[in-house]
């Protein structure tokens, strides 16, 4: 009785003419950010902070949230239709959707994952409300031992996800997380492999990674066909709407997306990512031989966008409830509570009630207005299919150009998204996929840093991983994938299936 009163309570504050407006505007600039490659929500939500000292703390919170799930909806958009995730968290979704697209089924690709983002937020906004208590309970059972664990997990997950060779996808991986080390020691503050470049010290930028890999890799392989195949995309659009048959694959997946990402989106670490990877893997083997995945399976993109949007709106819980930012968008709504004079933690629960309930409420009219919005627009992404290859392509180039520019006004970033390019030509050739690279160098990072936080709690007891149950269990786990991915009758299968992928 008391979640309908909140519930009530909620929809009052979001309701209000201010609410609705600032709901829906947060929502379309989310959406434009996540089509934009290059330039996504955290880069916005910092840009738009000094810009919320006008406006009272419930319309604020609501604006930066629109911001947050609209590019979760937004980044599958690039993805699908030239092979760009807008976001990170669309990575997965570009390996089917874009096939899809080049197969004339764009439009059924973005109606699976704007009606499966929709779904997901809504079970999402449902199990913020009900279960934000119970569910940071769980929160505060993860210390650093377990969350090393689940990355480990996470990462031979990644070797399951890519087709192909089994070295090829332990090689990106750990490429990945040799990348991932070129930044400044999280402990001793001394910056580690930057080669005296100052822009080096603080990393290389996962936008430059993504977007050269994917973006201009992709380009410089189509230029590098002959001018008959050169055509991204297939002018032969069959339908806007998915049939009975893409209807009936796709809602499994969803359902599972929807699952895997509220679960996963409750853990600090990328909630929204993890779950995207997680259940394109999890899609991916229950397809076994009978799936076509990386060749336009349209479970691959109803899974991952159910649980990227689902793990979006679960990675409030954390914050809301505990003040803990599970992942850079929410430290800056931390940010944003902060300056408006309200303290993060349980507190605002009791001392700010319309805040708490109102921005929940929010989302789920944030969602509705998605969809909405996005369903109409899908036969106007669906024009792009029109332009010519010869036109496209320094379109996309600049856009990319543009967007990496602005991440921090350096032509740095350019040069590294430049080089990343060349290199994802390589893998283009070499047949690697780099979606695991991608995976091992945001979690290579995290992994050291709870690594070592572990060991300094445990003074360098290497036990603690595995006297911990819960980090116990994680662990137990990965082995468990690993001896299942090894046995010979499952290997011959998983080699069955990729080549009759291909």
């Amino acid at each position: 009785m008391d979640l309908l009163t909140n519930l009530a309570l909620g929809f009052s504050v979001a309701f209000t003419i201010e609410n609705l407006f600032y709901a829906l505007f947060g929502a379309l600039l989310g959406t434009l950010i996540g089509v934009l490659p290059g330039l996504g929500p955290v880069a916005t939500i910092a840009m738009l902070l000094p810009s919320i000292y006008a406006l009272d703390a419930t319309p604020a919170l609501i604006m930066l949230a629109g911001i947050y799930y609209g590019a979760q909806y937004g980044g599958s958009t690039t993805a699908i239709l030239i092979n760009v995730p807008g976001e990170s968290s669309s990575v997965v979704t570009a390996i089917d959707g874009y096939q899809m697209a080049r197969q004339g089924r764009a439009g059924k690709a973005l109606a699976a994952a704007g009606l499966g983002s929709f779904f997901a937020g809504t079970i999402g906004t449902m199990i913020v409300a009900g279960f934000a208590p119970p569910l940071t309970e769980l929160a505060f059972k993860f210390g650093p031992a377990e969350y090393f664990s689940l990355m480990v997990l996470g990462l031979i997950g990644a070797v399951v996800l890519a087709s192909g060779s089994l070295v090829k996808a332990i090689a990106m991986i750990i490429l990945g997380l040799l990348l991932g080390q070129i930044n400044t020691d999280v402990i001793s503050g001394v910056p580690r492999y930057s080669f005296d470049i100052p822009e080096l010290t603080d990393g290389i930028s996962f936008v430059a990674i993504a977007m050269g890999v994917f973006g201009f890799g992709e380009i410089i392989a189509n230029l590098g066909q002959p001018a008959s195949q050169r055509e991204v995309f297939t002018k032969d659009v069959k339908g806007l709407w998915p049939t009975k048959e893409d209807f009936r694959m796709a809602a499994p997946a969803v359902l599972r997306g929807t699952a895997l990402g509220s679960i996963l989106g409750v853990l600090p670490g990328g909630g929204a990512l993890l779950s995207s990877f997680a259940a394109y893997t999890l899609e991916k083997k229950l397809a076994g031989p009978s799936g076509r995945f990386g060749k336009g399976d349209i479970r691959g993109v109803a899974g991952p966008e159910s649980a990227n949007n689902a793990g979006a709106q679960t990675s409030f819980i954390p914050m809301l409830t505990l003040g803990i930012p599970p992942n850079a968008v929410m430290a800056l709504m931390v940010g944003a509570m902060t300056i408006k004079g309200i303290q993060p933690g349980p507190q605002v629960m009791t001392s700010n009630p319309e805040l708490f309930w109102g921005l929940i409420a929010s989302m789920w009219v944030g969602n509705l207005m998605l969809i909405i919005l996005n369903l109409p627009l899908i036969g106007i992404w669906i024009k792009l299919l029109t332009v010519p290859y010869r036109f496209l392509f320094p379109a996309i180039l600049s856009f990319c150009c543009i967007g990496l520019y602005t991440l921090n006004n350096n032509n740095f970033d350019v040069f590294m998204g430049a080089m990343f390019g060349v290199i994802g030509y390589v893998f283009y050739k070499l047949k690697c996929e780099p979606a695991p690279l991608l995976l091992g160098f945001i979690l290579g990072p995290m992994m050291e840093e709870n690594l070592r936080r572990a060991l300094l709690l445990s003074r360098g007891d290497w036990s603690a991983f595995v006297t911990r149950p819960l980090s116990a269990a994680l662990l137990a786990a990965s082995v468990a994938l690993i001896v299942i991915v090894m046995l010979p009758a499952i290997r011959s299968k998983r080699e069955e299936a990729f080549q009759e992928e291909g």
